[in-house]
């Protein structure tokens, strides 16, 4: 056998596929609050509630306490993490951050490629839109996630993904909790049309400031009303 032909030492092992599926499934239960924060259970219970084997599971409980949804607790089993209004404050400071360089790396792209990402942009926006004159307020969080997961999955930096999805998991958490307590959101759908438009003019200075403003403006509705309503944690 030559060098060529030899395995890469060091290369990581495969994951088996039930570990990636516990992982969607548990990330997935968590972020919609089937286990809101707070919650503690064995993993027994946890795979038996998924419908999974335990081996899975538990591997999955791993890479998401990496994240920071969840904490094992010795001969305690598991707990999802809480988050208070500090760690909200604390999960801004970085969205705002990383989502307005992403928006300033798209309008960097080739004339081509921002085009085809701010229609996507304004689809989701529409979506948007049609969920608000519905009164639809899950269909309008899901369509404002899918806008913001944009910016950093179109970006280009896989780095900057990475950290993004991290904390928005976190973000979701607490967007889907607080639907009914905030104020009607009619300003997201012109802000966020105004993120696209500087986009696909390909002026990134407008669209790394219209990014910032729109996270700022929403940190500033959000993190006040929690401490308004007496939300300890989430």
């Amino acid at each position: 056998m030559t060098g060529l032909d030899q395995p890469l030492a060091d290369a990581p092992p495969k994951r088996p596929p039930l570990v990636d599926d516990a992982y969607r499934a548990l990330k997935t239960a968590i972020r919609d609050n089937v286990f809101p924060p707070g919650y503690q259970g064995s993993e027994q219970e946890i795979a038996s509630r998924l419908g999974m084997s335990r081996t899975p599971v538990h591997e999955a409980i791993i890479r998401l306490q990496e994240e920071g949804l969840v904490r094992v607790l010795a001969k305690r089993g598991v707990v999802v993490t809480p988050i208070a209004p500090e760690d909200m404050a604390e999960i801004y400071d970085v969205i705002i951050a990383l989502e307005a360089r992403a928006a300033e790396l798209l309008a960097g792209l080739p004339a081509g490629e921002r085009s085809g990402i701010a229609d996507d942009l304004d689809a989701a926006t529409t979506s948007m839109e049609d969920a608000l004159s519905h009164d639809d307020m899950v269909a309008w969080a899901q369509a404002d996630e899918v806008f913001h997961s944009l910016l950093a999955e179109r970006c280009g930096n896989g780095r900057l993904l990475r950290m993004v999805r991290t904390v928005a998991d976190q973000s979701h958490r607490t967007r889907m909790l607080t639907l009914k307590l905030r104020p009607r959101p009619t300003g997201s759908v012109g802000e966020h049309r105004r993120i696209a438009a500087a986009i696909r003019s390909g002026n990134a200075a407008e669209a790394h400031d219209s990014a910032r403003l729109h996270r700022v403006r929403a940190r500033d509705v959000l993190i006040p009303l929690l401490i308004a309503s007496g939300i300890k944690h989430l």
